[in-house]
């Protein structure tokens, strides 16, 4: 199994109270498997997710 094959399990207590660091909005989860990311419902950034942790970092995040 490569790495982009594993799933991606994000606590979903920890989905509730994450939000933005750039706008404070919701996050949801999107994509599956290595392609996963946290987009904001906001201003539309997305976060990776790199060994199952979220990288909130706004000069990690992808553009929208």
């Amino acid at each position: 199994m490569s790495p982009d094959d594993e799933k991606v399990e994000i606590d979903p207590q920890l989905l509730a109270i994450i939000v933005c660091p750039a706008c404070r909005a919701d996050l949801d989860l999107v994509g599956s498997g290595g392609t996963s990311e946290l987009v904001c419902q906001g201003c539309g950034l997305a976060y990776p997710i790199r060994d199952n942790i979220p990288v909130l970092l706004v000069d990690e995040a992808r553009k929208p």
